[in-house]
């Protein structure tokens, strides 16, 4: 299964901050909201969302194609990528402007307060499917994550328009995105990745109900947070997973990313909806336990056990043959 990820790359400023921002807050003052965090520890990383689902992957042993605008300061980011089955020999290098830069700050309760500079990424709107394709081959699938939002728009028509199978991932920009942008990207998509936020912001944005969303996709798949995730269709389908128990909770950044990375990877592979979803939430489950997004190490042995005890020999059973590293 040819796969190519189309999104964000860039450097990820992780800080943390120990108390709740919950607590700095007025309540009634919140329209002149004008606040400082003093942070305990800042962590400077890979990451940007095509580049966190591409790393899963290629961690898994597929072999994604990175469709991404990136910096001049690209070289050593891309040998990274490379050397973990990332295939970025068509990125757009920008000859101009440096890679995009994530700061993000983490309370007590996992809560998060982030900023994003594109940087390079605004050339994104600048690629095309087809020439890439030329090279590499007809997609099986694109999955369309966080990114310059022209670029996202013109890359799922040019998906429905060629017939090809595309997972709409707005997350991030769903803020930035107006109704009629985010009815547009997702309209057709064999699937949509949303968290239970970006559902209610969707249906506020669009207007469309919580069904008439469901209608314009094949499959949603909403991430629930600690409560794990559920795979949904118009047609009746409905599973919902919940997550193996973490060994710490270090940082949330890119949980999302990743989840994504092992649920394609189970479509790769042929698994079950309900695999996909576990496979997915395990990997999140590594990145929950790590500070930065692309840190997470495990053999194949270990993954396989580990999913042995979150869901069971069966579910191990069917997923081992595919963890061949």
């Amino acid at each position: 299964m040819k796969i190519g990820v189309a999104g964000s790359v860039g450097l990820d400023h992780l800080m943390t901050f120990s108390g709740k921002f919950t607590d700095s807050f007025v309540a009634g003052s919140l329209e002149k909201v004008s606040l400082s965090f003093l942070v305990d520890s800042l962590d400077v990383r890979r990451g940007g969302c095509a580049a966190n689902i591409c790393y899963g992957m290629g961690v898994l042993g597929l072999n994604p194609v990175l469709i991404a605008a990136v910096g001049k300061d690209w070289a050593d980011y891309e040998a990274w990528l490379s050397r973990h089955g990332v295939d970025t020999s068509h990125a757009l290098v920008s000859t101009e402007l440096y890679t995009a830069h994530f700061m993000v700050t983490t309370d007590d309760d996992l809560n998060q307060i982030a900023s994003f500079f594109p940087g390079a990424m605004s050339e994104a709107r600048n690629i095309e499917l087809g020439p890439i394709m030329d090279k590499t081959g007809r997609f099986d699938m694109v999955v369309i994550s966080p990114d310059d939002p022209e670029a996202m728009l013109h890359h799922s028509d040019v998906c429905r328009r060629e017939g090809i199978a595309f997972a709409a991932d707005p997350s991030q920009q769903m803020a930035r995105m107006s109704g009629e942008e985010i009815k547009l990207l997702i309209d057709g998509a064999s699937y949509l990745f949303l968290n239970e936020y970006e559902l209610a912001l969707a249906m506020q944005k669009t207007g469309w109900s919580d069904r008439e969303i469901l209608e314009h996709v094949k499959i949603r798949v909403v991430t629930l947070g600690s409560h794990g995730a559920k795979v949904e269709s118009a047609a009746g389908e409905f599973v919902q997973v919940g997550v193996p128990q973490e060994k710490s909770k270090t940082d949330p950044t890119g949980v999302g990313d990743s989840f994504r990375s092992g649920f394609i990877a189970g479509l790769a592979w042929g698994l079950s909806h309900e695999r996909c979803a576990q496979l997915g939430s395990l990997i999140a489950t590594y990145v929950i336990e790590t500070m930065g997004t692309q840190e997470y190490r495990f053999t194949g042995a270990e993954f396989v056990g580990r999913f042995e005890q979150a869901y069971g020999a069966e579910a191990a059973a069917e997923i081992a043959p595919h963890i061949c590293f």
